[in-house]
């Protein structure tokens, strides 16, 4: 449907633009009655669809022309030299850097055609080992950063360097800093591209797969999907927005002040984002409650107010007395209408211009609006006549971003020394998009916030308080949740004896769903993992099966089923989960790695050797693939080879085990 409106726009564009010229000002009265109810959008309907900026701009190209150079329009594109920030100044920029933790040298150039960027990664204490990849996308407006997408297939991946704009410089990207390198191999998610960019084609079952990707964010994150909105004018159906809501298309700033926080808090509110159930980041549309969808949570502390994250622009100016005062001022307002004089995020900021061809008498006018009146009036003498936003919203660092300098948008009095030197005490996860998020929602929040941030017991405990398991009802409504939590603090019997008193069969018949978090899939993994941990192999492989057909694209899964099966000596079946994984993404080490492996124990040592160099050339530091090939040595009797390998293990993980272990048998201790 939309490929086929799209076609029939560009075939007729001049005929439309005739009749849509003034689709978004003050038109004559409909000419045909919008039968639709009060205060209903239809773009929130099932059966809108996403038709896409260049649709959008056939009506709206001046609009366009300048939301394409917002942070927003230019959120995500190919890798070319006109998208590089670097590239523009690299007469004067060092293109190269060391990550000492690792020592590995990095650096990046354009092919001789300037059509192609590669990164290279060179590691110091290893001859003649180095890695060159491709860039496809460069991601990130190039105000603050620019980093860089690998696409293998489709799967996409987050390479390990990332351009300062602001400092002109080249280091790691943010969570690959103190030992966390993770190379090639962090996965870009529908969480994070459904931010950094429009919409894209998601593969369901996959963790990273996507068909097809857009370049920038567009104008339907903010205004809904627009089918409705394109057949009306179509149509002819007109309406004088000068009288009454044109209800085809979301139009924020005549939504509640909440919902118009709700549109900019979606990729403005960073932080540990919850979905409620069975929704997707995909769900949210402009005009909705986004608590529906998502709840965003974030550690509180005492004693922190300077401290704050990237995206947190929204939280940090609810947090202002002038946004507070502004509501109380408006607090009698009908809830169904916008709140006049209320402060949002368009007080200051028009989102189709840039920033940064905003004249910064525009913020100052947005303060004097207010301060000039009697309720907020200001001594003159304590007006800064030059720029508001230097003293009330300075520019500092965010906790999570490193070389880059953001306002905080915290609007206060400076806060002194000795404010800044109080110890700070963690509070608790607090929902700062929802006033009273449920108790399962509260659960997911710890659960999240020890998976994805911080490996702190303490998160765990918090979410058990929240998820009760009294009653057989209790276990079914939390199932998803209990199996997960028990899995993290790894007891396996727990999430059998949930099994047990729910019944298997029931258990099965309720986790059958595809889905874009791959939920489902994830508690049958967990599940697996908890017979194969007690010796029931025989349904462990029963479960591993159930979660990779739920979650055919997600690799790990695959990988993990195929260890499963390789060690219950069906050879064949793990060989083919092995080959699956290394035809859908060939830089994949650990499918090389457990391929080796397989090898090894079918006598095919030559085999098994080339397998192991493979996931060494692209991981060099993989343990499992460094002790698998020291397993090697050991089998053809060149122990000195074995225990070289060992001690790079150690050298770099000292708690390494089966390291440790090993190193014991190779002196006869």
């Amino acid at each position: 449907m939309i490929s086929e409106l799209s076609h029939k726009l560009v075939l007729f564009s001049f005929s439309i633009c005739i009749l849509l010229t003034n689709c978004g000002t003050h038109t004559e009265v409909q000419s045909q009655e919008q039968k639709i109810p009060e205060n209903t959008y239809l773009n929130h309907s099932d059966t809108a669809r996403y038709v896409g900026m260049n649709t959008c701009k056939l009506c709206h190209q001046g609009i366009y022309n300048t939301f394409i150079n917002t942070g927003m329009g230019k959120s995500f594109d190919v890798a070319t030299p006109k998208k590089s920030a670097w590239y523009s100044t690299n007469a004067c920029v060092n293109n190269n850097f060391t990550d000492k933790n690792s020592n590995i040298f990095y650096n990046t150039y354009y092919d001789e055609e300037d059509t192609n960027m590669y990164i290279v990664e060179e590691w110091l204490d290893k001859k003649n080992l180095r890695r060159i990849e491709k860039v496809d996308y460069v991601i990130g407006s190039g105000q603050h950063t620019n980093s860089h997408i690998q696409n293998v297939n489709g799967y996409l991946n987050q390479m390990p360097m990332t351009f300062y704009t602001q400092k002109k410089k080249w280091d790691l990207p943010p969570g690959f800093e103190n030992g966390m390198n993770s190379h090639f191999t962090r996965k870009i998610g529908l969480e994070c591209m459904s931010c950094h960019n429009g919409y894209p084609d998601f593969v369901m079952g996959s963790e990273n797969k996507y068909r097809s990707i857009p370049t920038g964010i567009d104008c339907e994150r903010c205004h809904g999907p627009g089918s409705i909105h394109v057949n009306q004018k179509q149509m002819g159906i007109k309406v004088d927005t000068s009288k009454q809501i044109d209800y085809s298309i979301v139009n924020p700033s005549k939504l509640p002040i909440d919902l118009q926080f709700d549109i900019c808090q979606r990729c403005h509110l960073q932080g540990n984002a919850v979905l409620k159930n069975d929704h997707s980041f995909y769900d949210f549309k402009p005009g909705q409650k986004l608590s529906d969808h998502i709840s965003v949570f974030l550690p509180k502390y005492k004693n922190a107010d300077d401290e704050f994250i990237m995206a947190s622009h929204a939280d940090r100016l609810k947090q202002s007395a002038c946004f507070i005062k502004s509501i109380e001022k408006n607090k009698n307002t009908n809830s169904l209408k916008p709140y006049k004089g209320a402060m949002t995020c368009i007080t200051c900021h028009n989102p189709h211009v840039s920033v940064r061809e905003t004249n910064k008498e525009v913020f100052n006018d947005a303060c004097r609006n207010c301060h000039g009146s009697t309720q907020f009036a200001i001594s003159p003498s304590k007006i800064c006549k030059t720029n508001c936003v230097n003293c009330h919203m300075p520019s500092s660092g965010s906790i999570d971003i490193p070389h880059v300098t953001v306002h905080d948008h915290y609007i206060r009095k400076p806060i002194t020394k000795k404010e800044k030197d109080k110890i700070k005490e963690f509070i608790g996860l607090y929902a700062i998009n929802e006033k009273d998020p449920s108790a399962k929602t509260k659960a997911r929040a710890y659960i999240q916030q020890f998976e994805k941030f911080e490996q702190n017991k303490a998160y765990l405990d918090s979410a058990k308080k929240y998820l009760s398991s009294k009653t057989k009802e209790d276990i079914q409504n939390n199932l998803h949740d209990l199996i997960q939590l028990s899995f993290m603090i790894q007891d396996f019997k727990q999430i059998l004896n949930y099994l047990a008193q729910i019944g298997e069969d029931n258990c099965s018949s309720r986790l059958k769903n595809l889905s874009y978090d791959n939920k489902d899939a994830w508690a049958c993994y967990h599940i697996a993992e908890a017979f194969l941990n007690i010796g029931e192999q025989k349904k462990a492989l029963t479960w591993f099966d159930k979660a990779c057909k739920l979650a055919n694209y997600n690799l790990d899964l695959r990988i993990k089923y195929g260890t499963a099966l390789a060690q219950n000596n069906f050879m064949k079946e793990a060989e083919e989960q092995f080959l699956f994984v290394i035809k859908e993404n060939p830089k994949k080490a650990s499918a090389y790695t457990n391929l080796g492996y397989l090898k090894l124990m079918q006598g095919k040592g030559n085999e098994a050797i080339m397998n192991y160099n493979k996931a060494l050339a692209l991981e060099p530091d993989s343990e499992p693939a460094l002790l698998n090939l020291a397993g090697y040595y050991v089998s053809v009797n060149n122990k000195a080879k074995a225990l070289e390998l060992i001690k790079q293990i150690l050298k770099k993980n000292p708690k390494n085990p089966q390291a440790q272990q090993a190193l014991k048998q190779l002196y006869g201790k």
